[in-house]
């Protein structure tokens, strides 16, 4: 069968809104970005176990191991002393006295010590739950943030290999004398475009990749995705029920307060003077004869109290106190705000998903169409097509900014338990 050249135009974009059909109806898919063969595929749980067992999570569990040592030595009691005195040199006229000291603590001080470590101990779990949750949050943010970078990557190379075919179906019209060759230029300086953007999408997607890697302690070249999906984005719970559990801020900022009460008893009980007693036998060799030795010993408190360090620990104690409003405050605006931008990013998301995109992607058949009939020109073939790819570009903005505020709102009020298997669609705050 021959085919006459002056249906070749038409043939050709024929071809070009058949396959720009199927592009526009093809819905996002969370794919395995590309890496060695032999990689295993990685889903947000594996990376937030892998990013827990980096070394700066590490660091802060043997903080709190070495809390645990302290509270088992705040318990301990004061060693006794044994004290040897021996008076005179000469046989027969000389003193020998054997003592054993033992101090007792008075006024509660080694209640008060216990009650200082197990704060201290306390202020050193909040911190390592808050640095889980900082880490975690980090690991949602870079994992989508992959996927955003893989499928925007995945678009503009649709976009090149589209502008491509436009300019080839505009060279056939002008070799037909159907379209000006300005209209050939501009199809080519839109092929340009699209290059360009292809390159910066590549280096956008090479950033995810080292973000991400750094935080599981893996080269980014090798990190391969599990599929799944980024358009599911889970319900956000009310912020009076995130604000009920606390917050890591609101959590660190309660251990700093427990521990300073606790200081300021360890001062408090430390103006009570202690006491020793002493037990012990004496020898005179003049005498012949060994004696019993009872003793006592009492610090007279007339020049230190211990009055300067009381105060500072009671200041100290009211400065977290205002510290712990002052984190409140704070927890409550900065969960309001993620919230506020998470709702937002999603509904844009929704609307341009069930509205923008279908939208966008039928006025660029119907201009495909006419562009075929002769009733547009390539101008408007072009900014159809840039309208599109602008909308699912746009999209896919409102998903990123979607999982970052998600991100965000787990690290204010996420899980603190060694969840490490815990994702955005297995559970909803």
């Amino acid at each position: 069968m021959t085919i006459q050249p002056k249906r070749l135009p038409m043939l050709a974009a024929l071809f070009l809104y058949a396959w720009c059909c199927g592009l526009a109806a093809q819905p996002l898919r969370g794919t395995a970005i590309s890496a060695p063969l032999d990689a295993a595929p990685i889903d947000l749980p594996t990376a937030i176990r892998l990013a827990l067992a980096q070394p700066g999570v590490r660091a802060a569990a043997h903080e709190v191991a070495a809390s645990d040592a302290v509270l088992e030595q705040a318990g301990s009691y004061p060693n006794p002393t044994l004290e040897y005195l021996r008076e005179g040199q000469r046989a027969g006229t000389r003193t020998t006295t054997i003592v054993l000291n033992q101090p007792i603590e008075l006024g509660g001080k080694r209640r008060a010590r216990v009650a200082l470590a197990e704060g201290s101990a306390g202020l050193a779990r909040s911190e390592l739950a808050a640095r889980r949750q900082e880490v975690r949050a980090h690991v949602i943010a870079a994992f989508y943030g992959l996927q955003v970078a893989g499928e925007r990557h995945g678009v503009a190379q649709s976009l090149l290999d589209l502008a491509r075919r436009s300019v080839d179906v505009a060279a056939r019209r002008v070799a037909a004398g159907k379209i000006s060759p300005i209209d050939e230029t501009r199809a080519r300086l839109a092929a340009a475009d699209a290059a360009s953007a292809v390159n910066g999408a590549k280096g956008e997607l090479a950033l995810a990749r080292a973000r991400l890697g750094g935080l599981i302690g893996q080269p980014g070249e090798a990190i391969v995705l599990a599929p799944s999906s980024i358009e599911q984005l889970p319900d956000a719970r009310p912020r009076a029920t995130l604000l009920a559990d606390d917050t890591a801020a609101v959590r660190r900022a309660r251990g700093q307060l427990a521990a300073q009460l606790a200081q300021a008893e360890v001062e408090r009980a430390a103006r009570i003077p202690d006491v020793t007693v002493s037990v012990g036998s004496q020898r005179d060799d003049e005498v012949g004869r060994r004696q019993a030795v009872v003793g006592l010993s009492v610090p007279l408190p007339l020049f230190n109290r211990n009055a300067g360090n009381l105060s500072a620990a009671l200041i100290r104690a009211d400065k977290a106190r205002d510290e712990l409003a002052a984190a409140q405050a704070m927890a409550a605006a900065d969960l309001a705000g993620a919230g506020a931008r998470y709702e937002t990013a999603r509904a844009e998301a929704s609307l341009l998903r069930q509205d923008v995109l279908p939208q966008a992607a039928s006025a660029y058949d119907r201009t495909l169409t006419g562009f075929e009939f002769g009733k547009f020109s390539m101008l408007d073939v072009l900014d159809a097509q840039r309208t599109l790819f602008q909308a699912r570009t746009r999209y896919l903005d409102a998903l990123l900014g979607a999982w970052r505020a998600w991100a965000d709102i787990e690290r204010l009020a996420g899980a603190t338990t060694e969840q490490t298997g815990t994702t955005g669609q297995e559970q909803t705050p």
